[in-house]
Formats: structure tokens, sequence, C-alpha cells
């Protein structure tokens, strides 16, 4: 079978406008944002966030980021206002409205390959792209893998909310600190270290398995997503390294 081949050069793009996307989306968009999206002056700063970091990353190619940003307002103001809120906020509008603009952010890279070699950044490119797609990984599987996983286990969440209570936020910090680890481990190549990570976080949530099968189950559902999440988020992005840095 032949290997799939992809242009450097759209990787390159594609990198920039993916890292722009994911600080625009789950670094710089506060969750006041978020819950007063369907009022236009905060749908229009959102988008004008989208614009100023992908103009920033692409090196003042503002042409680009125009079209991206227009496009990222359409998709969401469809899923804002075309949407009932029980489905607007659910798992899966989360992943149509991400894979949407990912589609989005693939057209402009092909539209325009190596638009990060064209702008300010031309003669850093090659060496800002490596950090820049790990950041892009780092965020992805430590800060959108808990809107994920969140929204995922959301239905359940009456299970632990009858046990007795832990520290505030605690669920949500443990489960950075897991991804970030996962994310670790594979960056330096020592995957095998995740199985140690599954089996302490076994040994640590004994406690709650007694508490009852539901509150168990609960618990091994959120783990399997937080860590499946890390893992592909984290492999999708070396991927997307290894093939920009085959560039000439």
């Amino acid at each position: 079978m032949p290997s799939l081949m992809i242009d450097p050069a759209v990787a390159q793009s594609f990198a920039a406008l993916l890292l722009a996307h994911v600080l625009a989306d789950f670094t710089f968009q506060a969750d006041w944002m978020v819950r007063r999206k369907q009022q236009p002056l905060v749908l229009l700063c959102h988008i004008a966030v989208v614009f100023a970091l992908t103009t920033l990353l692409l090196g003042g190619i503002w042409q680009v980021a125009l079209v991206v940003s227009l496009a990222h307002l359409i998709i969401d103001a469809i899923k804002t206002w075309a949407l009932p809120d029980h489905i607007r906020t659910g798992l899966r509008a989360f992943l149509i409205d991400q894979a949407a603009h990912i589609l989005t952010l693939v057209c402009a890279a092909i539209w325009w390959p190596g638009a990060i070699t064209q702008g300010i950044w031309a003669d850093y490119a090659a060496l800002a792209l490596p950090p820049a797609i790990l950041l892009t990984g780092f965020v992805l599987s430590v800060t959108a893998g808990g809107y994920v996983v969140g929204m995922l286990t959301a239905r359940w969440a009456n299970v632990v909310d009858d046990q007795e209570p832990g520290l505030p936020d605690a669920g949500k910090l443990i489960g950075q600190l897991e991804r970030s680890m996962i994310f670790l481990l594979v960056v330096i190549g020592q995957p095998g270290g995740v199985g140690f990570l599954i089996a302490a976080k076994s040994v640590l949530r004994l406690d709650t398995a007694k508490q009852g099968r539901q509150a168990s189950e609960y618990v091994i559902i959120g783990t399997m997503a937080s860590f499946a999440w890390a893992l592909g988020s984290t492999y999708a992005m070396i991927g997307l390294l290894e093939i920009v840095t085959k560039a000439p």
C-alpha cells in the first residue's frame, strides 16, 4: 500500500493555523464568553481574537486569517443560534463543531501552503514550528480533553454528587495532571509509562470502587476517555511534527 503523502508546506500552514485555533478556542476564550456567546458582541469579540492570533502566527498574512475568521464566525453562529441549548452544549455538537473548524483550516492551508514562511516569521519558521506543534498538542490534550471528558460523563454526574464531597475542582485538576503526564511520556518516547500511570490511578481509586458499581463505572469511563483522548491527540501532533520537519 502506498504511504499517504502530504505536502510539508501545507502541513506548515496547517500547524500555524491549528495553534491559533486551539489558543483562541481553549486558552483565550474565557468562560464568560462561552456562556454569553449568544450575544452578538461577545461572539464578535471571540472572532476578533481568532483573527488576531491567526494573523500573528502566520506572520502578518492577514488575507488567510480573514478567511479563516469568517469561516469560524459562520460555524459558531450556526452552532450558537441554530441549535437548541441541550444539543449545542453536548459532546456530539462539540466534536462536529471542531471537525468543521479543522476542515476550514485544512482548506486554508491547501489554498496558501507555506504561508508562515512568507510572513515576518520566514527566517524563524523552521525553529518555531516544532515547539508550536508541541504546544498545540499540549493544549489539545490537557485543556480540550477536559471539555471532552466533562461532556461525555455529564449524564452521570449525579452519581458522584451523591457521594461524600471532595476538594473543589479536584477531579478537573487530576484529569489535567494525568493528561499532562501522558503527553510528556509520549513526547519523550516512554509511552510504556502510561501503563504504570493507569495502575497507580487504579490503586488510588480503590475507595471509589467500594462506594458502589455506579461510582466505579463513572470513574472508569472518565479515566479511559481521558487517557484515550490524551494519547490520540499527542500522537496526532507527533505525526504532524514529523511531516513538518520533512520540509526542505
